[in-house]
């Protein structure tokens, strides 16, 4: 240890326990190495993908002389803000044609949810968030370094690999007035268990009978069905009501947009006066936080929102990438079925989005990374995006081994 240094008592930490994933798997020199740990798309190839029509709107906007580089607004891109509230609430809805919604451009999914955050820790009268168990690891450090007390309610069953629905309604009934609610708007990340219609409706009674705070995160909107408008279908019940919410928008997975951090915060108010408050005071959380945000991937984005022919490219663009994952899980299950995998892999085709939560331990985990050369997150979390038709043979043996060998 360097004692001369000013941060010579630094202590190493830890790696992050997803990106670890991939670190380790780069590390592998093994053929038959397969990362099933990254939350990113990639093509049966097992090749990043940039969408056709982003490739378009670039061009586009590289060859428009006129454009600029000038800093954004702190609130970012106008369009985009504007275009990011209709692709969520839907075009028609009342809350943004009261002007009842202020949205502002954030730092992808993440940087969006810890602007509401500080907002919500600065104004709000309740500190406490509750967050489903389990949930996307990042979102227990936002929520607290943020300023506000996480608390877990019970979202998944492990028995059934299905939703925990009476637990959920429990400890949310039990939760004190006033406290605010993480709520995945589809996709749930890490489990791919999302309530029904039905069940969503009865979320809805049960929080607004008892003011609570919805916050939506929305990763994965169009990304999961396929279909914008029904991956959209939790948040717009909420809005609906009349009643305030937060929302979280990233276009990382639904238009491959990853490393240029596009996202959106909207919160969605009583009036219009109280919502252009709001936004006065998210001006002071972003600020001093990073000024204004980026200006490329947001233009992007507003390009291909608001050109009608872009739109649609990108809709059937985003329908293959669904159906590629969906086609995975299908494909995955009949695999294990035809081999004779002990237990019940219904769940595989039943949840839904980027990732499925198998339900293996640990111990299987750490077996098929040394056996098989297969990376995913030790709570047996696989992103189904990293699978291909040539690569389900090789996990499907890991899984069939480590089942019967592994306890």
């Amino acid at each position: 240890m360097d004692s001369s240094s000013v941060f010579a008592n630094i202590v190493r930490a830890p790696e992050d326990s997803i990106l670890g994933v991939t670190v380790a798997y780069n590390k592998d020199s093994s053929p038959d190495k397969l990362n099933l740990g990254v939350g990113a798309y990639r093509t049966e190839e097992g090749k990043p993908l940039v969408l056709k029509v982003v490739r378009r709107a670039e061009q586009m906007l590289v060859n428009d002389n006129s454009r600029v580089k000038e800093y954004l607004p702190i609130v970012g891109l106008a369009d985009f803000n504007k275009l990011s509230a209709k692709l969520i609430f839907g075009a028609d809805s009342p809350a943004i044609q009261e002007n009842r919604v202020t949205t502002v451009q954030c730092l992808s999914g993440t940087g969006s949810l810890r602007v509401g955050a500080e907002f919500l820790a600065r104004h709000y009268h309740q500190l406490t968030i509750y967050i489903p168990n389990p949930t996307w690891g990042n979102h227990t450090k936002i929520f607290g370094l943020a300023g506000l007390s996480v608390k877990a309610y019970r979202y998944y069953d492990p028995a059934t690999r299905g939703l925990d629905f009476q637990g959920l309604l429990e400890d949310l009934g039990a939760a004190p007035s006033g406290s605010i609610v993480l709520l995945h708007a589809c996709a749930h990340n890490p489990t791919g268990v999302d309530p029904t219609i039905e069940q969503w409706e009865q979320i809805r009674q049960l929080m607004r009978s008892k003011g609570l705070l919805p916050f939506f995160d929305s990763a994965y909107q169009g990304f999961a069905s396929g279909n914008l408008d029904a991956d959209a279908g939790s948040v717009r019940m909420f809005v609906a009501d009349g009643g305030e919410c937060l929302a979280a928008q990233s276009y990382a997975k639904n238009m491959g947009l990853y490393g240029e951090r596009v996202g959106a915060l909207s919160i969605v108010c009583k009036t219009a006066d109280v919502a252009s408050r709001v936004e006065s005071q998210l001006k002071l959380v972003i600020r001093p936080m990073y000024s204004n945000p980026p200006i490329h991937g947001a233009s992007i984005v507003a390009t291909i929102l608001k050109d009608r022919d872009m739109y649609n490219e990108w809709t059937v663009e985003l329908k293959a990438m669904a159906d590629r994952i969906i086609s995975m899980r299908q494909q995955l299950f009949d695999a294990l079925s035809a081999r004779g995998t002990p237990g019940d892999w219904s769940h595989i085709i039943k949840q839904i989005g980027m990732f499925t939560f198998t339900g293996l331990n640990s111990k299987q985990v750490a077996f098929m990374t040394k056996e098989y050369h297969i990376y995913m997150t030790s709570d047996g979390r696989i992103s189904m995006a990293g699978l291909s038709s040539r690569t389900v043979p090789h996990l499907t043996e890991a899984i069939h081994a480590a089942v019967t060998r592994v306890g």
